[in-house]
């Protein structure tokens, strides 16, 4: 098995090299706001902050952007393309991984954990100090009353014959394929990154609701634009949300 400590990668992060490094947090400790605290003090980027419980696994990743939020938001679609490569490395091989956007991970149709985000600045013309991107999958079922299958919508890792997948392996593959995703973001711009994730979306061309969005919107998903902001056609015309419109605050 692999340890996350003894992890020694590199990572481009916009224009710039770091290690990557993982840290556990104490149990009871959310890595995901950790590393959020640990940016704010200005640690390096390439930090990895995880914990494994029994019932969930957890991660974030401290970045450092060098180019304005909107641009930068890329990352979420770097990551979120990095667990389903690591995903479908570890598990067996009938298991199909899909995202909703703008931050929803699926498995084998059914939901299945999200992806997280919160950068030092929302302005999307501005460049943050820091953006932390990460992900947060439940692997067992929380409640025992709760039968599989009896919510056919929402799913854990063990019910799609995950269960065996190393939590460990996972989260230090999640890290080596984000890093794959990201550097070629940096060679090749974002057309990739798009290209890869409309090929993975679960409701492209489909009926979506999005009750985070600025007032909440339901219509039909028809595509992305250039920066990964989902354009959704309504009643009244199409729409534009940006992806920078998942970022937590």
């Amino acid at each position: 098995m692999y340890r996350v400590e003894n992890w020694a990668l590199l990572i481009l992060t916009s224009r710039s090299w770091a290690a990557i490094r993982g840290q556990e947090t104490p149990p009871g400790t959310d890595p995901f706001a950790k590393a959020v605290s640990l940016a704010i003090t200005g640690i390096d980027a390439g930090l990895v902050t995880y914990a494994i419980e029994p019932h969930r696994i957890q991660a974030a990743l401290v970045l450092a952007p060098e180019t304005p939020l909107e641009e930068a938001m890329m990352m979420v679609f770097a990551t979120a393309l990095g667990f389903g490569d690591a995903l479908g490395q570890l598990a067996p091989p009938e298991v199909g991984v899909h995202m909703d956007w703008p931050n929803g991970l699926r498995v084998n149709g059914a939901k299945c954990g999200v992806m997280r985000a919160m950068a030092s600045d929302n302005a999307p013309e501005r460049v943050p100090n820091w953006l932390v991107v990460g992900f947060d999958v439940p692997v067992f079922p929380i409640a025992d009353t709760v039968e599989p299958g009896q919510e056919p919508d929402n799913t854990t890792l063990s019910e799609e014959g995950c269960g065996e997948v190393s939590a460990n392996r996972l989260i230090e593959s999640w890290s080596r394929h984000s890093l794959v995703w990201i550097n070629r973001w940096n060679d090749e711009g974002a057309n990739p990154l798009l290209a890869d994730w409309r090929a993975r979306a679960y409701a492209l061309g489909e009926d979506i609701t999005l009750p985070d969005a600025t007032p909440p919107l339901s219509g039909t998903f028809v595509g992305l634009d250039e920066k990964g902001g989902a354009m959704v056609r309504t009643e009244t015309g199409t729409v534009l949300v940006p992806l920078s419109s998942m970022l937590e605050m």
